[in-house]
């Protein structure tokens, strides 16, 4: 096995050991595994609280879209079906890679055997990507409902969100391929010939290894970044520039979606960045192996889990029509007292935007 196959442990005392560039980053140094430190209890512990609070956030954004009003029929707007898809993709993403990432780093080895070795990185992958190419189509169903509000209606129909989600999977689960391709469970290493381990295995090919995480940086972060951040600008720009003489509440609303748009894009940048940072770096140059990088390592995967735990925060706990129909839902649930159908509200993502008329979604 090559050199560069390894990865830091946190049980390692060698240094002769680098980083590879998996996105769950097996922490296995080959050389002189010790005994367990803290973080084989920390690490899983800290990754445990990601999970739950993402699993729970999630789960009661998919219990409330999904929630069947009378008539039978469930509320199905183009912004209610991006939201819808988010948090299914959040959900698997954390679910495909919190675990069985915590396992890597207070287990010696991979336990789960071969069939989940390639699948569970392969659908991380791709429900990652997911997550990342909602949040971008989402800021484009922002940006013509407030920019485009006259010809929105016909372009945000459900008939086309549902099949820009399609395009979204179809897409997401084929740029995710390679790594169901290299990803391989390896044994019989010499000094561990007992021990299996989940390796991204892609032979000597390392120019295609290198594209393939190149288009992966630039698919899954700087395109959806600049992207993001052009829609959202141009909704900022045409609330300033078109909604004059308005009163005080509807300031306050165009000041609170200015924080909304700032919070989106930041989160969305500093939520991938490190995971992309030490990405390239391992794969362009020389990942050093000691405490403070070890500690990068795992902060970068507590921000990309906790990205899927906080856009559950931003784009339905923040709206207050979210608020309210989750009230309603768990009212008539437990409390056994159905809301009245008039009153049953539809969700939307009133964080961009205001009580113009133009801005109306």
């Amino acid at each position: 096995m090559e050199e560069e196959e390894a990865v830091l442990s946190p049980r390692a005392n060698s240094t002769e050991c680098s980083v590879g560039a998996n996105w769950t980053g097996s922490p296995v140094c080959w050389l002189q595994v010790s005994g367990g430190g803290p973080e084989v209890v920390i690490v899983p512990v800290l990754f445990g609280l990601i999970f739950l609070l993402g699993m729970v956030g999630n789960t009661l954004v998919l219990v409330v879209l999904g929630r069947i009003r009378s008539g039978g029929r469930p509320s199905r707007s183009a912004t209610n079906i991006f939201i819808l898809n988010l948090s299914i993709a959040d959900f698997s993403f954390l679910l495909f890679c919190v675990p069985f990432q915590a396992t890597i780093y207070s287990l010696p080895e991979w336990v789960f055997g071969a069939f989940f070795c390639k699948w569970v990185h392969y659908l991380a992958m791709a429900s990652m990507l997911v997550s990342i190419f909602t949040l971008v189509a989402m800021s484009v169903d922002r940006y013509i409902a407030v920019v485009h509000a006259k010809r929105s209606p016909c372009i945000r129909s459900k008939r086309n969100a549902s099949l820009g989600v399609g395009i979204i999977w179809l897409l997401s689960l084929l740029i995710a391929i390679p790594v169901a391709q290299h990803q391989a469970l390896m044994s019989g290493h010499q000094q561990a010939p007992n021990s299996s381990f989940c390796w991204e295995q892609w032979a000597d090919d390392s120019a295609a290894k290198q594209t393939y995480k190149v288009t992966i940086l630039v698919m899954g972060y700087l395109l959806p970044l600049v992207l993001i951040t052009c829609c959202y600008a141009k909704v900022l720009y045409h609330l300033h520039k078109k909604v004059k003489n308005i009163s005080k509440k509807s300031e306050r609303s165009k000041k609170k979606t200015a924080q909304t748009v700032l919070l989106v894009v930041a989160v969305f940048l500093i939520s991938w960045l490190p995971h992309h940072i030490i990405t390239m770096w391992a794969e362009f140059g020389q990942f050093p192996l000691n405490n403070i990088s070890f500690t990068f390592r795992i902060i970068s995967h507590c921000l990309a889990y906790g990205n899927s735990c906080i856009n559950p925060i931003i784009y339905a706990f923040l709206s207050e029509n979210f608020r309210k129909a989750c009230r309603q839902v768990f009212t008539c649930k437990f409390l056994l007292q159905p809301a009245p159908a008039e009153k049953l509200v539809r969700i939307r993502m009133e964080n961009f935007s205001t009580t113009h008329s133009t801005t109306n979604v």
